[in-house]
């Protein structure tokens, strides 16, 4: 079988990495058992993959471990539904994005520039009207939190960090940087409303998206608890406001 990832040499650390990837998916039912994660859009556990392949749960999770070991797929617990162990599940890794038939950031954002060409809509109202496919398969129940995990598996590197009626998460990192750099206004609206529709939620509302130059990111998003204004804005920054009173 022959498997190539759709991108140029890198580093020698890329090369190695890329070929770590190969190797595991060169065995043709690691490969259609990666395939399976990839295509599932939430996380798979082992039952699931047993139901779906004539193997033994020792030999899935034989194969499962090699696609951890490789980068390709993350191992998590699943939250506990009752009395037993947690039973563990897996989810394609961000990092393999782009590569290996994995949609990556940049084709995602394509598809959303599209939408605003086809249907005339704005930015903002693009990203809200697609925030579902960006939710976490699992939902804590926490309005924050639910959300900065959903910006983690886009790539933005979020912290949250608390301020005066609400909180902010800071995103440590712009997945979309180049894209940003050309056109800040559509690019950040776009998760403005995307940060929106996460949220959603009448006990944590997103007020704001606070842009920085995004080659350096550091940019917030910001929620309100209680109704207190937002302050403090550095000279140079793109401050796009949400629709706060939206019902």
């Amino acid at each position: 079988m022959n498997i190539a990832p759709r991108r140029t040499a890198g580093s020698p650390a890329t090369d190695t990495a890329l070929q770590s990837q190969a190797r595991a998916l060169g065995d043709p039912t690691r490969h259609a058992i990666f395939r399976h994660i990839v295509q599932a859009g939430a996380p798979v556990g082992i039952a699931d993959l047993n139901a779906q392949f004539p193997l033994n749960h020792n030999a899935i999770r034989q194969h499962l471990a090699k696609l951890v070991d490789a980068g390709l797929v993350i191992e998590s617990t699943a939250a506990s539904s009752g009395r037993g162990r947690p039973r563990l599940v897996y989810e394609a890794s961000p990092s393999a994005e782009g590569k290996w038939g994995v949609t990556g950031p940049y084709e995602r954002l394509s598809r959303l520039l599209a939408e605003i060409i086809r249907t005339g809509r704005s930015a903002h109202e693009v990203g809200r009207a697609a925030s579902a496919e960006f939710r976490v398969p699992s939902p804590s129940g926490d309005v924050v939190a639910d959300l900065a995990a959903a910006m983690a598996r886009q790539g933005f590197e979020p912290e949250v960090r608390a301020r005066a009626g609400g909180a902010e998460i800071v995103l440590q990192a712009c997945p979309f940087a180049s894209a940003a750099l050309v056109d800040r206004d559509t690019v950040c609206a776009l998760h403005l409303g995307i940060a929106e529709g996460l949220a959603n939620d009448p006990h944590a509302v997103v007020t704001e998206l606070v842009a920085r130059d995004p080659r350096s990111a550091q940019c917030r998003i910001r929620l309100r608890f209680a109704t207190e204004p937002d302050k403090g804005h550095l000279p140079g920054e793109l401050v796009l406001r949400g629709r706060v009173n939206r019902p």
